[in-house]
């Protein structure tokens, strides 16, 4: 399968969810969000949809992974303090930009809020800075 293909179906897939998602109980599929509402204790309502929500985006990778074992990925480090340190700086950002890619990038700007909008903008904008920096300092 092409690369265009693998991300128009993922595309496809992920922008399905979310409007499921915002169907069935009128909730944003923000993953910080329903990430963090279990993370500090806010989420206690919703507790167990929340649980299979993120279940379900760690599994189901897994599931495809194991179908198809060919790298999705070339050029990924094996440096796990590199990979922790990112993870945590993501979630970091998500926390202080009150969400991420998919609660303002998908969701956001398909109900054309501002502000998700500027804030995919944003991280799209950093995004590339980060890799421009780190390709003139020869890290990638």
């Amino acid at each position: 399968m092409t690369d265009w293909i693998a991300g128009a179906a993922g595309g496809l897939l992920i922008g399905c969810a979310a409007a499921l998602y915002l169907l069935g109980n009128g909730k944003i599929m923000g993953a910080s969000g329903i990430l963090g509402g279990l993370a500090d204790g806010t989420a206690r309502h919703d507790r167990v949809e929340r649980i299979a929500f993120i279940s379900a985006l760690v599994t189901v990778p897994a599931i495809i992974r194991a179908l198809d074992p060919t790298p999705a990925a070339t050029g990924l480090t094996g440096n796990i303090f590199l990979i922790v340190a990112a993870g945590l700086l993501v979630g970091l950002g998500t926390r202080l930009g009150n969400g991420c890619t998919s609660g303002h990038g998908v969701c956001g700007i398909s109900r054309l809020s501002i502000r998700g909008i500027v804030a995919t903008v944003t991280f799209i904008a950093a995004g590339m800075v980060t890799v421009a920096v780190l390709r003139f300092l020869g890290g990638l």
